[in-house]
């Protein structure tokens, strides 16, 4: 019966996990587009007609002339040519293009799927949940740009972009959890309450830093302290505390978002280690044993190219490995949405 259900489930399960793996690279279009600088280049929202670039030279001078009208070109960019807004241009074009490729498809098989009634009432509910929170994504991150489009923002605030941040991770999240509820056999899931608990723990204090990962790309905090395991060769560093109270300095000091992001990076790395060495408690036929060291190998490694990407910080920070910490960072919070979902309380609601 079980299989069956699965078998059913299967081609909504995998058109899920597509979306995941697309939102995935939304996420990292994001990052890119942060460093790069390139986040205000399109000064207009056109939901159909913005999907292709400017076509003509003339179209292109246009768009490049509505760019000269905000702070950013005038204080940061006024040596740019055309050919330099091109290039700015390019990631937030792709950017914007990828979103609306998630939502094709995600419409067109939600449309294929109900017309073969492959959606069950069960779904209906998921699924509603799913498009509101996509539709809120888009319309976060359009008034995010907008508030950007002046004469007195060199950039869009990192608190708006974490939350911009933060709400793709809770559409990332909510669509992976979806697509485990229709592709896990139930015999997988696991009374583990403690397990579960500490898990519980451990998604917290990583949401914490990824909202801190967030600030640290939006201020491009790495250059501040570009030295380790020291920070700037002091273990507690000077100016932490310059900005007037401690809600400023912790949301606004580039010095102490490093510093608290590099302790929580810490505190996680030994939490995981705490929460495999649990782990062996699990049943070693059970699916939770056997992926156990998932979690485990992705902290170390983010925590390695956290430390790359500090290095390489000297006059830039060094796209590459800022964006595949961004990205192992994610797969270490999906690794944990997913334990979390074997080991959490058979008597509690999916």
């Amino acid at each position: 019966m079980e299989k069956s259900r699965l078998q059913q489930q299967r081609p909504v399960a995998i058109w899920l996990y597509i979306g995941v793996g697309m939102l995935i690279v939304q996420v990292l279009l994001g990052g890119i587009t942060r460093l790069t600088g390139s986040g205000l280049s399109i000064t207009e929202w056109k939901p159909i007609l913005g999907a292709l670039p400017p076509m003509t030279e003339a179209a292109w001078q246009e768009a490049f002339d509505k760019y000269k009208e905000i702070a950013q070109y005038q204080y940061v960019n006024r040596h740019f040519t055309l050919s330099d807004f091109k290039a700015i241009y390019f990631w937030e074009w792709l950017h914007r293009d990828w979103a609306r490729f998630i939502g094709v498809v995600f419409a067109i098989p939600f449309v294929y799927f109900l017309i073969k009634k492959k959606l069950d009432a069960s779904m209906v509910k998921p699924m509603v949940i799913l498009f509101i929170l996509g539709g809120l994504q888009g319309a976060i991150g359009w008034i995010m740009v907008q508030s950007g489009l002046n004469t007195e923002d060199l950039y869009v605030s990192h608190i708006r972009l974490a939350v911009h941040f933060i709400a793709a991770l809770v559409l990332l999240c909510y669509t992976f959890w979806f697509a485990l509820k229709l592709s896990t056999d139930k015999k997988e899931v696991l009374s583990m309450p403690g397990l579960r608990k500490l898990n519980g723990w451990l998604l917290g204090i990583l949401t914490l830093q990824l909202i801190f990962g967030a600030f640290m790309a939006g201020l491009h905090a790495a250059l501040v302290a570009n030295t380790w395991p020291d920070i700037n060769g002091m273990w507690w560093p000077v100016g932490m505390f310059t900005q007037g109270n401690l809600l400023t300095d912790i949301t606004h000091n580039a010095i102490t978002i490093q510093f608290i992001h590099r302790g929580l990076a810490y505190l996680i790395t030994i939490l995981v280690v705490i929460w495999w060495w649990k782990t062996s408690e699990a049943p070693e036929h059970s699916l939770l044993h056997r992926i156990r060291y998932v979690p485990l190998l992705l902290v170390l490694l983010q925590v390695m190219l956290g430390v790359l990407t500090l290095l390489g910080s000297q006059v830039r920070i060094p796209i590459l490995q800022a964006i595949l910490h961004q990205g192992v960072g994610m797969l270490l919070l999906l690794s944990l949405v997913w334990t979390l979902y074997l080991s959490r309380n058979k008597a509690a609601k999916v």
